[in-house]
């Protein structure tokens, strides 16, 4: 199963793409698209949406992963401009035909971590240290995008060792 998580921003949207299996989960693919704050807010989102189809139609991701929003109240204009970005990688699953899932932040950190609060170098640790990576991207939003992906991952294995269990000690 291939899971692409995408840390999306206006400036720089991160993307991490890893796959599970038998043998674990490895690192496939893991960057940044870079745009221009030069550049009006049209070519900027263009730029996300050709740099992401590249991924999907390259890779073919079953799953992609956001964060869900969060504003905080003192800065407003910042979940705004990162909606816009988050709207691109929305709008790339429904051409695509690509499943959709969100988590928040703390599901994120505690499902990484082990805590809801982690910071990013431990979230960044956790990371390193389950793909097995020598080095960490060189862009944090790359990390960030990894774990989603990762935490999607780990989700899973979590929801079919449950059902699993459900099942062993059911009666015929």
């Amino acid at each position: 199963m291939k899971v692409l998580g995408v840390d999306p921003g206006l400036n720089i949207t991160g993307y991490g793409l890893v796959e599970s299996g038998a043998s674990g989960t490895k690192m496939v693919e893991a960057g940044v698209i870079r745009t221009s704050s030069e550049e009006h807010i049209a070519q900027r989102l263009k730029t996300i949406y050709e740099g992401l189809a590249g991924i999907i139609e390259e890779y073919r991701p079953e799953i992609l992963v956001l964060e869900k929003v969060y504003s905080h109240y003192k800065h407003p204009a910042t979940a705004i401009l990162m909606a816009h970005a988050r709207g691109v990688a929305c709008l790339l699953c429904g051409i695509y035909g690509v499943e959709l899932v969100n988590y928040a932040s703390t599901h994120l950190k505690r499902s990484i971590s082990g805590r809801g609060r982690a910071s990013k170098s431990q979230v960044a640790g956790m990371v390193k240290s389950v793909l097995k990576l020598k080095s960490l991207p060189a862009f944090h939003d790359a990390t960030d995008a990894l774990a989603l992906a990762i935490c999607h991952v780990d989700s899973i294995a979590r929801e079919k060792a449950a059902c699993g269990a459900s099942k062993e000690g059911s009666l015929p």
